[in-house]
C-alpha cells in the first residue's frame, strides 16, 4: 500500500515536470526558428543591394528608369553648319559703302545743305545769314533815288536784289516766328520773319506757295520758299531775290547786318 502511495507520488511530481520541460523546448524551438529565419531574410537583403548598388563617389547621380533615359544628342560644330559667306555678300561692319566721284557728287546734289547755328557777336548782337548765293544787282537805296527800269522812274529801293536762278531755295537769314506771308501788288510773294529783337526780315519776288505759314518757327539756315518771278514792279530785272531788313519798323541796309562769306 505504501509503494503504491509512493509511486502515485513520483508519477504527480513527474508529471508537472514535464509540462514545464516540453513548455520549454517548444520555446527554444520558436526562438530558433525565429533566429534562421531572420538570419536568412538579412542575407537576401544584402545580395539584393549588393545587386543594386551604384557606386557614386565623387558626383551626384539621379537614377532613372532604362525606358526613361533620353538617347544623348550627338556635339554639333555650330561653325560647321553655318551657311559659309558667299564672294558677294560681306559683313555689316556699319561702314558706308565707298561710291564713286559721280555718284558721291549726285548724293551731294540730292542732300540738302544743315540748317546753320545762329551767329552771335561777343556782345551780343546776331549775324545774319544772307538767304541766297549771288552778287547784288540793285544796292539798298532808301535815301538816294534810283533809275527803275519796270517803273521808268526814279525811286528809293529799300532793300537788295541779289541775283540767282528762278527755282534757287531761299533760307531765313536767322530764327524767328513768321509773321506774314502775302501777295504784293509790286513785290510778289513775301514772307516776314520777326527775329524777336527788334529785327524783321523780309522775302520777296518768292515762288507763289512758300512752305511756311504765320505763326511758324523757323531756324537759321531753313528753307523757306524758293526764287519765282510774281513780282511785277521788278520784272524787268534778272532773276533774283528782293530781300529787306527793318529795325524798329525802320527801313534798314540788309548788308549792315549780313555775315560777307555768303556773297557770290
Amino acid at each position: 500500500m505504501e509503494n503504491k502511495q509512493g509511486a502515485g507520488a513520483r508519477a504527480g511530481s513527474l508529471g508537472g515536470k514535464g509540462f514545464y520541460i516540453v513548455l520549454l523546448l517548444c520555446a527554444a524551438v520558436i526562438g530558433i526558428s525565429a533566429w534562421i529565419m531572420l538570419t536568412n531574410a538579412g542575407t537576401i537583403v544584402e545580395d539584393e543591394t549588393a545587386e543594386d548598388a551604384v557606386d557614386i563617389s565623387g558626383s551626384y547621380v539621379t537614377m532613372l528608369p532604362a525606358g526613361n533615359m533620353a538617347e544623348p544628342e550627338p556635339d554639333v560644330d555650330v561653325m560647321a553648319e553655318a551657311d559659309p559667306m558667299t564672294e558677294d555678300e560681306s559683313m555689316d561692319t556699319g561702314e558706308a559703302p565707298e561710291q564713286s566721284g559721280e555718284t558721291a557728287a549726285e548724293t551731294a546734289e540730292e542732300t540738302p545743305e544743315a540748317p546753320a547755328a545762329q551767329q552771335t557777336g561777343s556782345d551780343g548782337t546776331v549775324s545774319y545769314l544772307w538767304p541766297v548765293r549771288g552778287s547784288v544787282q540793285r544796292p539798298y537805296s532808301i535815301q538816294t533815288l534810283m533809275y527803275d527800269d519796270t517803273m521808268a522812274d526814279w525811286r528809293t529801293h529799300d532793300g537788295i536784289d541779289v541775283v540767282c536762278d528762278q527755282g534757287t531755295p531761299v533760307v531765313a537769314s536767322a530764327a524767328g516766328l513768321v509773321v506774314d506771308v502775302r501777295s504784293d501788288d509790286l513785290l510778289g510773294t513775301v514772307v516776314e520773319i520777326d527775329h524777336e529783337n527788334g529785327i524783321h526780315s523780309v522775302y520777296a519776288n518768292l515762288a507763289g506757295q512758300p512752305p511756311v505759314t504765320p505763326g511758324d518757327r523757323v531756324t537759321m539756315g531753313q528753307t523757306i520758299g524758293s526764287v519765282g518771278a510774281t513780282a511785277l514792279g521788278e520784272v524787268n530785272q534778272v532773276s533774283h531775290l528782293h530781300f529787306a531788313m527793318t529795325s524798329d519798323g525802320i527801313s534798314a541796309d540788309p548788308t549792315a547786318y549780313l555775315t560777307s562769306e555768303w556773297t557770290g
